[in-house]
């Protein structure tokens, strides 16, 4: 019997390279190389008790890479713009691991995308979080690389942190997220690796295309009630637009850009993401197992 294929996964203790090392580690058709900048991290040293490779690398560093990349079948590739805010570094990071796994004779890559939304809007919005990603995609496509691009929606998981609700001066919560009644994609972070173990077992079927995902597309008003319900709290939309959004804080202006961007309700298959990973969570059932991560203010 021939050896399992070993997959790459980059940012293997993140929230998506986590997800899909987990997910490939209990399937077991894949030897999984997790790919970390720092492998002392609690969550590197779970996964190499599951049987991971524990492989140091940075998206920085070619040689590194190669050295990561040697003698895969297959790779997981997570961009890092958050840990530094630069587009344009985004985009050099994702073309190295392009031009490697090319060299290297990889013969299919997953890669975490979104769409240029600058390209897309003819500039009218700009979303570097979204357009470096799209430029990587692009890069992919020209080198005629067997790629597979999924474009996660919104974490629920943003429920909890960045988008949580904030009590207002009445005594309530407010969601202020400025979607103007449009419904909007979401999808738990932890169910992409069920998605990816998919993909990667059938690359004649998703190679060259670029994947949707989400398992529930809600008003900002209904993602609230169902919080209300579950958490006991009142929690409401605060109906506030993208216009006033941009003058809340520092950077608001490029969330408010993103938001604008899902209001043009961009391609998200519901029906294939649960084809994908039938386990998938919808917002109700992920807020049944999350509610008390919301009950301290």
């Amino acid at each position: 019997m021939a050896a399992p294929l070993t997959i790459a996964v980059f940012g293997a203790s993140g929230n998506q390279g986590g997800s899909v090392a987990m997910a490939l580690l209990r399937d077991g058709t894949f030897k999984v190389r997790a790919i970390t900048r720092n492998p002392r991290k609690k969550e590197v040293e779970e996964l190499k008790r599951l049987g991971a490779e524990i492989v140091k690398a940075d998206l920085d560093n070619e040689k590194s890479l190669f050295d990561a990349l040697k003698e895969v079948y297959g790779v997981f590739l997570v961009t890092e713009f958050w840990q530094h805010m630069d587009k344009d570094r985004e985009v050099q990071q994702g073309k190295k691991v392009a031009d490697i796994s090319s060299y290297l004779g990889v013969k299919h890559l997953v890669f975490s995308g979104l769409e240029n939304v600058k390209k897309l809007t003819d500039g009218k919005l700009d979303v570097p979080h979204f357009d470096g990603k799209g430029e990587i995609e692009e890069y992919f496509r020209e080198l005629g690389a067997p790629m597979t691009s999924v474009r996660m929606p919104g974490y629920f998981e943003n429920f909890l942190n960045v988008f949580k609700p904030v009590k207002s001066d009445k005594g309530c919560y407010v969601l202020d997220i400025p979607m103007e009644g449009v419904p909007m994609d979401g999808m738990s972070v932890r169910d992409l690796g069920g998605v990816v173990l998919t993909i990667l077992k059938s690359p004649e079927e998703y190679i060259g295309k670029e994947i949707g995902l989400s398992t529930d597309k809600l008003t900002i008003e209904e993602y609230a009630a169902i919080m209300s319900q579950h958490t006991g709290k009142t929690i409401r939309d605060s109906k506030i637009s993208a216009k006033d959004y941009e003058k809340n804080f520092p950077g608001a202006q490029e969330r408010s850009k993103m938001f604008q961007f899902y209001m043009k309700q961009p391609d998200r298959n519901k029906d294939l993401t649960l084809m994908l990973n039938p386990k998938a969570k919808s917002f109700e059932e992920w807020m049944s197992e999350n509610k008390n991560a919301f009950m301290n203010d």
